[in-house]
């Protein structure tokens, strides 16, 4: 592209969003956000943080590391009755 040209010369030449409707199967046409495939009605920058950043965080007994503990800790009891008979 030439460096003289317009700004909406550019907008149109932009990359488009890589997601595809359900019902018609045809392509999004709107502009993919720089850095991303889709577009913004498509996921790019979207969503929140995980943790104490997520607006929905409450107490974090659901978090990964709680998770992970609690598995860890089932499995370590488990483990440790394999040997011992439930009479």
């Amino acid at each position: 592209m030439k460096r003289d040209a317009s700004p909406m010369q550019r907008a149109h030449a932009a990359p488009r969003c890589s997601a595809r409707s359900k019902r018609s199967g045809l392509p999004c046409r709107a502009p993919a956000v720089r850095g991303w495939r889709v577009c913004r009605m498509h996921g790019a920058r979207g969503g929140h943080g995980a943790g104490k950043a997520n607006p929905a965080y409450k107490h974090g007994m659901r978090t990964r590391e709680w998770v992970n503990l609690r598995k860890a800790l089932s499995e370590m009891a488990r483990g440790d009755n394999i040997g011992v008979s439930g009479k």
